[in-house]
């Protein structure tokens, strides 16, 4: 097999001057024979359907001689055949020029067999082109950089694509007889010398050394044809182009006879298929080099489903058609961008082996072939033999295209049914990438994702790194696991806490759970944190372990991301760490945790933790974390905020909610409903310190066959730190209604 010494960097450098031809060839097709313009051209002429199928078939039908030239053609070289033959089929389209002069001087039949000839020859050139094109592309742009690639390219095809269909239908619309045709069949020979002299910069596609035969074509040819993926890949591919080309060919003569739109307008409705493409091509291909090519591929076909049916129900004979015409092409174009760069993608990363390329693209441009050519006549004897089609059925204006419509409807679902059983070169599903724009918000996460990749200093990054988080979009994972490497701290940090923000994804959580068990100590800490934070339960095992770490601060943020997500097997070896732990931040942390956790056993350690401790903020974060054993976390917090604006009134209200629990039959009703009343009265008059001791002897009379464990051990210790701080201690007060209130059972 040929063998080449061409880096990636060398590959990469000579992909504009690819790029380049491939414009100029877009003029050339888009006049000549794959565009609307050619099929006007041909019934400009007055040839029929099945003529005009019959002329579009030989193209494709041609390219079954890949079969028999691939071994020729990889001896001659790919480059050189490539060439070779475009520049061979451009000087023979330049005879279509005297179609006018043959058509006035011997007659429509010998209109038709020129033609014919004309068409015949262009299309065995470009047959032994494409049979060099396939293994030459799949040598000459790396795989790394083949989704860009495509859609780079496509994006300057699509933009030289919308200026020629542009022009051409403004000088269709102001030009009579085949004039207008001529001239753009004249300006289309020009590009297409253009291309060929482009390809001719492209590097690669030497011939192939001369080497032992180890198996005859046949031979390697029935090896292809043995393989499950690519037999798979060809008939899915070959019914979605069957659709592809039989509705596609005649859409131009169903907008003109039975929509009732102009010739010009007809070739200018192929805008509005660019600028779909256009608009998607991009999005398609990273996409693609980001998730893979099946997603992709599956995706292009299954809007492609949707074509059909819209065509069919467009308006017809009015004024808004051209319009709906045109938003219908955007779809079109969208559908085919997807499909095209998905299928390709596919078909050159995961299908096709670099050692038998020559054989199974070989086979694969003679299927494509015979496929296509299939879908010319086919579409052609369909229009033909149903041109007395018409009336309705429910919705559905019958004419002689119906049939093409429900072929362009059926044969996609067969392709996907086809498709999605092929080898792909990524996991990800159809289903699971149609899930990435419906989740978060993808069209700010594809908009952030432009600017991350142009921002130009530190600042710039921090601010769209904080942003990723904030679309809570799949699409950012990527740019958000990127970040977590960049060399600015400041971007990574930003990192960590946009991951924490968003949502949940396999590869965040791995990517923390690295920096949690790494040497930047400040980092690992924020890991901590941002693991309980996401919520990832795979991340328990790491967080165990970070209770072990040489460094308190990691072992108090494992402990408290531990608390938030639920584990409680972790409980008991907190408990048992908070009674020896010998610094108050770690002890702080385990009973917030244990608190968290809800762990009953806990509370006669919390509460003496909760009396020997000084800072305010801490006894009320314990304060809290006894709050939650109990239950009803929101009834403290909401009990909290209210008494730090009007301590006395809301502990007074809290008091006085006791009284409803009080049943008829308790034997010191009476005097605890007294007590009630007389605590809070003197809260209510927000003599503090006096309600706080009030308080303390209503919780001695508190029936404590109402309360469970916990609650009784809560009470008592509040009562005896009433009576020794009175109302000093906030906590112990609010603590002591929290407990009373919620703790009680009927």
């Amino acid at each position: 097999m040929m063998t080449t010494d061409i880096t990636n960097a060398e590959k990469i450098s000579k992909l504009p001057w690819s790029m380049g031809a491939n414009s100029a060839n877009t003029v050339f097709i888009q006049l000549t024979y794959f565009g609307s313009v050619f099929v006007l051209f041909l019934n400009a002429l007055g040839l029929d359907k099945t003529q005009i199928g019959f002329l579009l078939s030989l193209i494709p039908f041609s390219d079954m001689i890949a079969l028999f030239v691939a071994g020729l053609v990889a001896r001659i070289g790919y480059k050189r055949t490539y060439v070779t033959s475009y520049g061979a089929r451009t000087t023979i389209t330049a005879g279509l020029l005297f179609t006018p002069w043959i058509a006035s001087t011997f007659g429509a039949q010998a209109t038709l067999l020129f033609i014919t000839g004309i068409v015949g020859l262009f299309a065995l050139c470009r047959s032994f082109a494409m049979t060099a094109y396939y293994p030459w592309i799949q040598e000459y742009v790396p795989d790394s950089v083949r989704g860009k690639y495509s859609a780079t390219n496509n994006i300057f095809m699509t933009l030289t694509g919308l200026a020629t269909i542009t022009g051409a239908g403004f000088l269709l619309e102001r030009s009579t007889g085949l004039t207008g045709f001529m001239i753009l069949i004249g300006i289309g020979v020009a590009f297409g010398y253009i291309s060929t002299w482009g390809a001719s910069h492209i590097p690669g596609g030497a011939p192939a050394q001369a080497e032992a035969q180890t198996k005859s074509p046949w031979q390697a040819l029935r090896e292809a044809i043995r393989d499950k993926d690519l037999m798979r890949y060809l008939f899915g591919a070959g019914s979605l182009t069957l659709a592809i080309v039989a509705l596609t060919s005649f859409v131009p003569l169903f907008m003109q006879e039975q929509v009732g739109i102009s010739s010009g307008n007809v070739v200018f409705i192929q805008t509005g298929t660019l600028l779909g493409g256009l608009l998607s091509t991009y999005l398609w291909g990273w996409t693609a080099d980001r998730y893979g090519s099946r997603p992709i591929m599956l995706s292009g076909a299954t809007l492609r489903t949707l074509l059909p049916v819209l065509w069919i129900l467009i308006p017809r004979q009015n004024l808004l058609s051209l319009y709906f015409a045109i938003g219908i092409a955007m779809l079109q174009g969208i559908a085919d961008m997807g499909w095209v760069i998905g299928s390709t993608r596919l078909l050159y990363v995961s299908i096709v082996p670099v050692e038998k390329k020559r054989n199974y693209m070989a086979l694969y441009a003679a299927w494509v072939g015979l496929v296509g050519g299939a879908g010319q006549l086919l579409g052609g004897q369909i229009v033909q033999y149903s041109s007395g089609l018409s009336g309705r059925f429910l919705i559905f204006t019958l004419d002689p295209y119906t049939g093409l419509f429900v072929l362009g409807f059926v044969l996609p679902i067969v392709a996907i049914f086809l498709l999605r059983g092929v080898r792909a070169d990524t996991r990800v599903t159809v289903e699971q990438f149609a899930g990435l724009f419906l989740r978060g918000n993808p069209l700010m996460a594809i908009t952030l994702l432009i600017e991350y990749h142009l921002a130009k200093d530190e600042r710039a990054m921090v601010q769209i790194t904080e942003r990723l988080g904030q679309t809570k979009s799949p699409l950012t994972v990527d740019e958000l696991l990127e970040a977590l490497k960049d060399p600015r701290f400041n971007v990574r940090f930003e990192a960590i806490i946009s991951i924490a923000r968003t949502r949940s994804d396999p590869r965040l959580t791995e990517a923390l759970i690295k920096i949690l068990t790494g040497t930047e100590l400040a980092l690992s800490v924020v890991a901590a944190w941002a693991l309980g934070r996401i919520g990832d339960q795979t991340a328990l095992e790491a967080l165990r372990q970070g209770l072990d770490s040489d460094y308190q601060s990691i072992r108090a943020h494992c402990a408290r991301a531990l608390g938030t997500l639920g584990d409680r097997a972790i409980a008991p070896l907190l408990l048992e760490r908070l009674q020896h732990a010998p610094d108050k931040g770690l002890q702080m942390a385990y009973a917030s945790t244990l608190g968290k956790l809800k762990f009953d056993e806990a509370t006669g350690a919390l509460l003496d933790l909760l009396h020997i401790t000084e800072n305010e903020g801490a006894r009320m974060e314990l304060a809290l974390s006894l709050a939650r054993i109990i239950g009803a976390e929101s009834h403290f917090i909401r009990l909290l905020r209210d008494a730090r604006q009007d301590t006395g009134t809301v502990t007074s209200q809290a008091v006085s909610a006791l009284k409803k629990k009080i049943p008829k039959e308790l034997e010191n009703g009476d005097d605890l409903t007294a007590s009630i009343h007389d605590c809070a009265n003197a809260l209510a008059r927000n003599n503090l310190d006096e309600g706080a001791l009030l308080l303390e002897q209503l919780l001695v009379q508190l029936p404590s066959a109402r309360f469970g464990e916990s609650c009784v051990l809560i009470l008592e210790e509040c009562a005896k730190r009433l009576g020794e701080f009175k109302a000093t201690r906030l906590e112990y007060l609010l603590l002591a209604l929290h407990t009373a209130n919620v703790g009680w059972q009927t």
